[in-house]
């Protein structure tokens, strides 16, 4: 299943498509005709954007999750937008509340927060804090490539480890392996999970779907390597797109098993707001050939619909194709990995780490 290369496409991003921001009271757009050079038609059609790096000031740094579909109740984004450049990236419509744009906006302009770790230390250190997991990219790769200059990840950790508080991590880069110091100090005290993602074994779609994640065999030799070193992995294979990557799911979980992993998930697809449009355009460009089976198999998961935002039904599905999902991930995973060995959360160190606590006794 080799990509469409003969239609131009913007090398090394996943949306090809600039989308105006639906908050912005106006917005300004070029016609192509208007333009008087070839050049500048070709560079308004093709762009080739940069990535840039924009520092915020958020006044605070956890996330409360209301929705019932997750199992933590806290979240923390060291980045805003996202270099991955993920098509399917239900994060992009988030870049909205920041005045930026979900499409090519999202993965090129990232905002980063360089006070995240006194941020979190504040917050940590609040007498009203109760220990509760949070997790690490809820909305965002903390692991994109952007951390491997500014460390905000790393030094949050530092600061969890500090504090005994437990954390989870949901990542596609390999960079995790820099913080393997940190992790095995967090696992030592079942202080860390790491949720590894991975959704397909195809080196070709994924450089097209995911283009700025890292490889399927890094990826397995990420979860090779935490494994080894007693840090609990969990493989997520999310999202699934039937048509797509469907035909990948008893691999990856032979393959997450083989690797270590102590336990594996999925979740389908859902393409919510302009994400479905991003959608539509890179899939017809990317697999003309397959694009409205594609299409058609995403929206028979959804009621029609390309997105579902009903809880306990979005991550599943409903229907034909969900169910042969469903199917599919129960017998790999009743084959290769029947038990969920992940280790239980310890809530019981922070509280003797507290700031302060000592001045007690």
């Amino acid at each position: 299943m080799k990509p469409n290369l003969a239609i131009k496409k913007i090398k090394g991003r996943g949306a090809q498509l600039r989308i105006p921001n639906r908050f912005s009271a106006r917005s300004v757009e070029t016609e192509v005709n208007d333009l008087p050079t070839e050049t500048e038609r070709e560079e308004l059609l093709f762009p080739r954007p940069e990535t840039k790096l924009v520092e915020v000031q958020p006044k605070t740094i956890l996330n409360k999750m209301e929705s019932p579909d997750l199992p933590l109740d806290w979240s923390m984004n060291p980045y805003q937008g996202c270099e991955h450049g993920c098509i399917y990236c239900y994060a992009r419509n988030s870049h909205e509340y920041w005045d930026g744009g979900a499409g090519l906006e999202f993965e090129t302009q990232i905002l980063v927060k360089l006070q995240a770790p006194r941020l979190l230390r504040d917050a940590l250190s609040n007498p009203k804090w109760k220990v509760s997991p949070v997790v690490l990219s809820g909305n965002t790769d903390c692991y994109q490539p952007a951390e491997a200059k500014l460390q905000i990840t790393r030094k949050c950790l530092e600061v969890f480890a500090e504090f005994h508080h437990p954390v989870g991590i949901i990542t596609k880069n390999s960079l995790i392996l820099r913080d393997l110091d940190l992790l095995q100090q967090l696992a030592q005290n079942d202080l860390v999970h790491v949720n590894i993602s991975l959704n397909t074994l195809d080196e070709d779609l994924k450089r097209v779907m995911e283009p700025r994640t890292s490889s399927v065999k890094r990826m397995l030799n990420t979860i090779q390597i935490l494994t080894s070193n007693r840090i609990p992995v969990r493989v997520l294979i999310a999202p699934i797109i039937p048509g797509l990557n469907d035909t990948d799911i008893m691999d990856i979980v032979k393959l997450a098993a083989e690797n270590g992993a102590g336990g594996v998930t999925y979740q389908v697809v859902r393409l919510n707001g302009h994400v479905g449009v991003l959608f539509e355009d890179w899939i017809q460009k990317t697999f003309p050939d397959r694009a409205e089976k594609v299409l058609n198999r995403i929206k028979s998961l959804h009621g029609g619909k390309l997105n579902d935002s009903r809880f306990g039904k979005r991550m599943r599905g409903e229907g034909q194709w969900a169910e042969i999902i469903r199917q599919q991930f129960k017998l790999a995973k009743d084959r290769y990995l029947p038990e969920d060995t992940i280790p239980a959360f310890n809530l019981d160190l922070f509280d003797q780490h507290r700031p302060g606590q000592l001045g007690l006794f």
